[in-house]
């Protein structure tokens, strides 16, 4: 099977496969506040790791249905802070009722039962219960190039400047991801639980 991007459905299927091809995909569950106090907290799939030193991460944000961007970019440009909260599988429900399209305002944390919790070295608040999380301070916000059918998405890229980690997550100086099974996102509504691990040593090169 062969199809150029968009014409999925002359090929067959009946949604396009792009986030199914590229899965799995971390989670990152990103909370930000306004210039006004408000605070905002929501789930993009578009995110991942991207630097090591120094230490940075990046997550994408498509414009909503009406054109405009979510309030978690809004808050991003306006503080030029955020947080990413890692999902464990006992938070997926909570991840996803903080994925519905609120009003601008209203406390997805409060939502979905969730605590906040202070952070170090930005003021925006993190959910308490998350295995890990990342304090950022906005590095650059990227305009994507613009789709057809609407407007552009923005890639929105910051440094890790704090690092909080569940203490029961670490076992012999290591993270144990099995211990709290991150969730992962698939394609359409489907995700997957990080659960089996395995090592693979690198070969020697000589």
């Amino acid at each position: 099977m062969y199809f150029r991007p968009g014409l999925h459905k002359e090929a067959g299927l009946s949604f396009s496969p792009i986030k199914a091809i590229v899965s799995p995909r971390p989670i990152g569950w990103i909370s930000s506040c306004g210039k006004d106090g408000s605070v905002n907290l929501a789930p993009y799939s578009y995110f991942n790791a991207i630097s090591e030193l120094p230490p940075m991460v990046m997550f994408s944000s498509a414009p909503s249905g009406n054109a405009q961007h979510k309030d978690s970019l809004r808050n991003v440009i306006e503080t030029e802070e955020f947080v990413v909260n890692i999902v464990s599988a006992a938070l997926g429900d909570a991840m996803n009722i903080t994925s519905a399209d609120l009003a601008y305002g209203q406390n997805e944390f409060t939502a979905a039962g969730l605590e906040m919790a202070d952070c170090n070295t930005v003021s925006v608040p993190r959910v308490a219960a998350a295995p890990a999380a990342l304090e950022c301070k906005l590095w650059k916000v990227i305009e994507l190039p613009k789709a057809e059918t609407g407007g552009a998405g923005v890639m929105v890229i910051g440094t890790i400047t704090g690092i909080h980690i569940a203490d029961e997550t670490v076992k012999d100086g290591k993270i144990d991801v099995t211990s709290y099974q991150p969730l992962a996102r698939l394609g359409y509504m489907d995700y997957a639980r990080i659960s089996d691990v395995f090592a693979m040593a690198r070969p020697d090169v000589k």
